[in-house]
């Protein structure tokens, strides 16, 4: 019973060893493809000037006031920033 048992397991050893030596010898043959064509990793990254979070600068919302260019991730943070810089600029008067 046990000589049967170590004999399954020898063979099963063989078979998984002729697959790995076959894959190997296949994979010799095919021509090493280029990886896919991805997006630029060069993304950059900005802050919001709301809520401080990073967002990709091509998805970004942005505003210019008084020459200084501003990031948004969405237009309510983008609102809050305005109001804001306009009560502050009200309050300086």
């Amino acid at each position: 019973m046990i000589a049967a048992f170590f004999r399954f397991l020898f063979i099963v050893l063989i078979l998984y060893l002729i697959f790995i030596v076959v894959r190997f010898f296949q994979s010799i043959g095919k021509a090493i493809s280029p990886p896919p064509n991805r997006k630029s990793i060069q993304n950059t990254m900005v802050k919001d000037a709301c809520c401080n979070t990073y967002i990709p600068k091509e998805e970004a919302i942005r505003e210019i006031r008084n020459g200084t260019e501003y990031y948004f991730c969405s237009k309510t943070c983008r609102d809050a920033f305005l109001k804001n810089k306009k009560t502050a600029s009200e309050s300086d008067q």
